[in-house]
């Protein structure tokens, strides 16, 4: 094979690669956050019996340039309480970015929770029964001293729920062959166990099944793509 013939094909080829690259570059937005929405207004401070705690909203300290900045576009941290159980509190947190791109990652639980000093298991995913409403979910357990938390949380990507890291990298590339640039939730809720060997993840999926059966449309949809 003559040089100029080998320089043609590997011209080809490099062609080849950057049409498939311009053919992947995601273009249609998919933006399921109301404009002008705030998630301290899509969320409501009763849900079902637990309400608010009289802190009010836990201030998120934003930092331009930081990685939270940067990943996301608003941010809810609230406790909630309920007369009946007063040993007992939630802790919600909710992250939304407008662009969840290969740059733009949601950032888990299981990431977060170590960065921090804890230790945590083994994630398990699991369909989240959110009343007639299944959602794919993670539950895991973190630890530090004596404090022992169980947490479950979702992702969000335009209308897919990646329960891994490995869930997240394919559907990012499913949304980039379908040519979307698509928007992201991370809801997340949990609660100390009072007692270190008895596992309050059923109190924890009410909570959250209170939380769904408690958000008007607006709400649904940015949270659960409904």
């Amino acid at each position: 094979m003559s040089l100029d013939r080998r320089d043609l094909l590997a011209g080809l080829a490099c062609a080849g690669t950057l049409g498939l690259a311009e053919w992947l570059r995601p273009r249609t937005p998919v933006v399921l956050m109301p404009d002008g929405a705030k998630l301290t207004t899509l969320v409501p401070a009763q849900l079902g019996p637990w309400g608010q705690g009289r802190e009010g909203e836990i201030v998120v300290p934003r930092t331009e340039g930081s990685l939270a900045s940067r990943l996301y576009g608003d941010q809810l941290a609230r406790i909630y309480y309920r007369p009946d159980q007063p040993n007992l509190s939630m802790m919600l947190s909710i992250a939304y970015g407008f662009r969840q791109s290969d740059a733009l990652q949601l950032h888990r639980p299981e990431a977060c929770y170590p960065a921090v000093g804890f230790t945590v298991d083994r994630p398990r995913g699991f369909d989240l029964d959110l009343g007639g409403r299944a959602v794919p979910a993670v539950a895991l357990t973190a630890t530090i001293r004596d404090r022992v938390e169980d947490v479950i949380y979702w992702t969000r990507m335009g209308r897919r729920f990646p329960r891994s890291e490995a869930e997240q990298r394919e559907m990012r590339f499913a949304n980039a062959i379908e040519g979307l640039v698509p928007d992201g939730a991370l809801v997340r809720a949990s609660a100390v166990r009072t007692n270190p060997e008895a596992p309050v993840f059923p109190a924890v999926e009410g909570f959250l099944r209170a939380l769904a059966g408690s958000l008007g449309q607006a709400g649904r949809q940015v949270l659960l793509a409904d």
